[in-house]
């Protein structure tokens, strides 16, 4: 039973990444709408706005609901409650760690999605195309740690994950120059 609760826990991670990666997309969209015609502004944020609740409330908060539930249970059934205060541990700690920070992220695109569903955009689409990288980063971070576990070195692997923030930071700044042209 156990490989089944954690092929579920797998399955609800994928499907919440997919609405994480997504839904600010859609923001970026519902966004760059405002520069429309008020014509097209309101029927593109209309089709925006049915989009996102569709995707946040059918896909993304569920699957971040199920993730949790079947990765109490893993952790359960699985005794790594026991492991992850151990030296040999540390990598659950640090990836658990960084899993409360991706609940964090999650919950700071609610609060961005009830903003605009009412009308407030607070984030120029720049901004938000930054902000939608940050899913990529839990998921390299968090998939390495589960992966590779107490086989990766702490200092490398923080300075392989500074590398890839500031090439991912880097192509952002080169799509917004060859967007600009």
């Amino acid at each position: 039973m156990y490989y089944y609760i954690k092929a579920l826990h797998i399955i609800f991670v994928v499907t919440w990444f997919a609405g994480l990666f997504y839904f600010p997309r859609l923001f970026i969209y519902n966004t760059e709408a405002n520069d429309k015609p008020q014509v097209a502004k309101d029927a593109l944020q209309q089709q925006f706005s049915i989009m996102m609740k569709r995707l946040w409330y059918g896909i993304t908060w569920p699957s971040a609901v199920l993730t949790l539930i079947f990765g109490i249970t893993v952790m359960i059934n699985g005794n790594w409650t026991e492991l992850v205060f151990k030296p040999e541990g540390k990598w659950l700690l640090i990836k658990l760690i960084f899993v409360v920070f991706l609940y964090a992220y999650h919950l700071s695109l609610h609060k961005i999605f009830k903003q605009q569903i009412n009308g407030i955009f607070k984030y120029t689409s720049q901004q938000l195309r930054i902000w939608n990288e940050v899913a990529t980063i839990f998921l390299i971070t968090i998939v390495m740690l589960a992966t590779v576990k107490q086989s990766m070195s702490f200092i490398w692997g923080l300075i392989g994950l500074i590398l890839f923030i500031a090439l991912l930071m880097s192509a952002i700044k080169i799509y917004k120059i060859v967007r600009k042209s």
